[in-house]
């Protein structure tokens, strides 16, 4: 146990090294910073302070208080016999990342926060309008307890008073409303509802709020999962859940699902335009923001070709960082749809080219290739053999030459450290031999550490030779 936490904090320390000054709505849970909430704050007593002013509820939603009583969740000390009865106080810890969903709405508060609510021009109304969809639980009483129990769960009048109860059962507690969220394709769209973007009030992560000072956003769905978990995966959990959590599996539909949305969104003409104006969210960050020379003097072209993007020069792409990583774990697990979703995603940028109508059509059809990728991954075992293959796939030449830019780079680094813990988690692979392993983990993740000196061929060396030692444990 002590090494998979040591494993564990070590992701954290290279995750946090990479997104420390842009990471998304995750800043809470990686920041640490003391609250500075001073009688210059936007957000005014008669609004919505961290005192927790009332809003309307969403109906079945309990709130916090419901479930802290001490033979419930709300114990001091982990030692409930089936689960650790501690969750509360996991949840309300301040120097973890496991305490960061209950810290969401206090960031808001904090200097930063209050920033981005000036350049935006909101007042206490309008933060709640713009923020609270994502840094609190849509419909609870109080907004001070950010993101609650219910906020993942689901609301739960309907199963609060017999999932305790004798005979109570995972598959009873999801009948009467609980959110079934040991499957992953349910787990990965509710927490991409504010760790990517939603269509809820205060859950689309539009451009001009990143232009305010939001951090960029970034969604694994394993990591961000091992970052937040408040449960022991013990005998019982086993028994109680049907099986162990399977990383590789919650990574891969996690990528399939991010596709997915990105490109619903993408398709909603509400979403994908703003005034004039494209919503450049939607596009990779890094391919406009460079440094501009003016004639030839000084001039240096740090755009690499990208062949998964046929554009012309200049023409700014869709972030594809996503798009990336499934195609990666597609070669492998479905090689029959490979070539299709990859074919498809080339036409998709392709038609940027050509208009809106045609892009739309694209999009909707990489989307069903994303779709019929999740369902083959989400009843995928992803053996020994397959992770291994996935990791080579991933620094592959037909794959590595697409990370061109910034984010997909990115999500490669995680991808190689997500699945290598699965494997150490599902018994193939022994932690003090991935433990071995970590500083060539760590190379790669320094070659990604800053967005603003992110050399694409430089990364490429540093992912190779990360892949190479972890092939060696085969």
């Amino acid at each position: 146990m002590q090494g998979i936490f040591k494993g564990l904090w070590q992701r954290i320390a290279a995750f946090r090294a990479i997104f420390r000054p842009e990471l998304a709505a995750f800043v809470a849970c990686l920041a640490m910073a003391g609250v500075a909430i001073g009688a210059s704050s936007l957000l005014g007593p008669d609004s919505v302070r961290a005192e927790g002013s009332p809003v309307r509820p969403v109906q079945g939603h309990s709130g916090v208080a419901s479930c802290a009583g001490s033979t419930c969740h709300g114990r001091s000390v982990a030692d409930g016999t089936v689960v650790r009865q501690d969750e509360l106080l996991r949840w309300q810890e301040e120097s973890s990342p496991t305490g960061a969903h209950s810290r969401a709405w206090r960031v808001v508060l904090e200097p930063r926060g209050q920033a981005i609510l000036r350049r935006l021009g909101l007042d206490g109304a309008g933060a709640q309008r713009e923020c609270a969809g994502c840094h609190a639980s849509p419909g609870a009483a109080r907004v001070a307890d950010g993101v609650d129990c219910e906020a993942c769960h689901g609301a739960s009048s309907g199963w609060l008073a017999t999932h305790y109860t004798v005979g109570a059962s995972h598959s009873r507690n999801v009948a009467q409303g609980m959110t079934d969220l040991v499957k992953p394709q349910v787990k990965a769209q509710v927490c991409l509802d504010c760790h990517y973007s939603g269509d809820a009030m205060g859950q689309f992560i539009a451009h001009r709020i990143m232009a305010a000072g939001h951090p960029r956003i970034s969604f694994e769905l394993d990591l961000f999962t091992t970052l937040q978990a408040h449960h022991d995966e013990d005998a019982d959990y086993v028994q109680r859940k049907g099986g162990k959590s399977n990383a590789m599996r919650m990574w891969a539909v996690g990528q399939a699902e991010a596709v997915k949305r990105s490109l619903e969104l993408f398709s909603q003409p509400a979403r994908a335009v703003d005034g004039i104006f494209p919503e450049f969210s939607f596009y990779d960050c890094h391919s406009c923001h460079r440094r501009i020379y003016d004639g030839d003097a000084g001039a240096n072209v740090t755009a690499v070709p990208n062949p998964g993007r046929p554009l012309d020069p200049g023409t700014p792409p869709y972030n594809d960082e996503n798009m990336i990583m499934l195609l990666a774990a597609a070669k492998v697990v479905a090689p029959d749809a490979a070539a299709a979703f990859d074919a498809r995603a080339k036409a998709f940028h392709r038609a940027m080219l050509v208009g809106r109508g045609e892009t739309v059509a694209a999009a909707q059809a990489l989307r069903q290739s994303a779709d019929a990728l999740s369902s083959r991954f989400a009843g995928s075992s992803f053996s020994r053999e397959q992770t291994f293959a996935i990791m080579d796939s991933i620094a592959s030449d037909a794959i590595g030459e697409r990370f061109t830019d910034y984010e997909g780079a990115v999500q490669s680094v995680m991808a190689v450290d997500t699945l290598l813990g699965g494997m150490v988690n599902q018994g193939m692979v022994s932690a003090s031999s991935a433990a071995a392993l970590r500083v060539q983990i760590n190379q790669a993740y320094a070659a990604v550490r800053d967005p603003n000196g992110f050399q694409p061929i430089a990364f490429r060396r540093a992912l190779g030779g990360a892949v190479r030692s972890i092939r060696s444990l085969r």
